[in-house]
């Protein structure tokens, strides 16, 4: 028997628009972090919209209820309306200027802590990994702080029966078929799903929609895992040039091609 009601929570985070041309792209040293160029504002994550489109779906054959969570700064709040606008029931903002440069391991760990501290659940839904990064660590680290199995990534869901599901997992070789029993977390992978663009009224639901805050005092939670420190990488660009080799016939320019290969000494 299907299950009625599922309680969804789905981890959405803010990005830089991955379509940013490479000589766009700058680095604030002191927030370490990507600036997004005037005019490009920052995104939902790929991976995460498809993991927020499948929740939608799940919603819509056994009815319950999605939140979406995010840790990040005040900005954040822009990726929540979306979530929101998309179809989310609430919203949950994790923000305190102690986390700002927290890794994975620590991310991870106060995720967990909010959907904790938001209620019971049943399903959380996660994109395999961020566009900015591609780490793809803090799902593990969220359920391993919610004591619960994580399968990544996955590219279809099968069934909702009962206590379990049953999906379908992305190898090397093709696919796996994986039953899991409830709670657990999910790695969603862009094949699962086209996500769906906000309807108009849903953009104006999402402009009034209440977005629960919560800091350091809210969570208390105590952070061991070492900060990120954003590092530059220079890599030299060479540029190729071309000339082309003057001559009437094919014989002349492969005799002018020659010459010009014994001048540089390749020949």
């Amino acid at each position: 028997m299907a299950r009625l009601k599922l309680n969804i929570f789905v981890t959405v985070k803010q990005v830089a628009d991955p379509n940013i041309p490479p000589s766009h792209i700058q680095l604030d040293d002191s927030a370490k972090r990507i600036i997004s160029p005037f005019g490009i504002p920052p995104v939902m994550n790929g991976y995460d919209a498809n993991a927020l489109e499948e929740a939608l779906r799940l919603r819509e054959k056994h009815n319950g209820k999605i939140t979406a969570i995010t840790l990040g700064e005040e900005s954040s709040r822009d990726v929540l309306k979306r979530a929101v606008a998309m179809g989310a029931n609430t919203a949950v903002l994790l923000s305190d200027p102690e986390w700002t440069h927290a890794d994975g391991a620590a991310i991870g760990q106060l995720i967990a802590a909010g959907i904790k501290k938001s209620g019971p659940f049943d399903l959380v839904l996660c994109g395999r990994q961020a566009s900015d990064t591609d780490g793809g660590q803090v799902l593990h680290w969220i359920a391993r702080h919610l004591d619960i199995p994580v399968i990544t990534p996955v590219v279809k869901i099968e069934a909702v029966e009962g206590d379990s599901i049953t999906v379908q997992r992305l190898t090397e070789d093709g696919v796996q078929r994986l039953k899991v029993k409830l709670p657990a977390l999910l790695g969603v992978s862009s094949e699962m799903n086209e996500p769906r663009l906000p309807s108009m009224r849903g953009l104006m639901g999402a402009g009034r929609a209440m977005i629960s805050a919560w800091k350091k005092k809210d969570l208390a939670v105590e952070l061991s895992a070492p900060r990120v420190e954003l590092r530059k990488l220079a890599i030299q660009i060479r540029e190729g040039k071309a000339e082309m080799i003057a001559g009437k016939t094919g014989a002349e320019q492969g005799a002018a091609l020659a010459d010009k290969l014994r001048e540089k000494g390749i020949i």
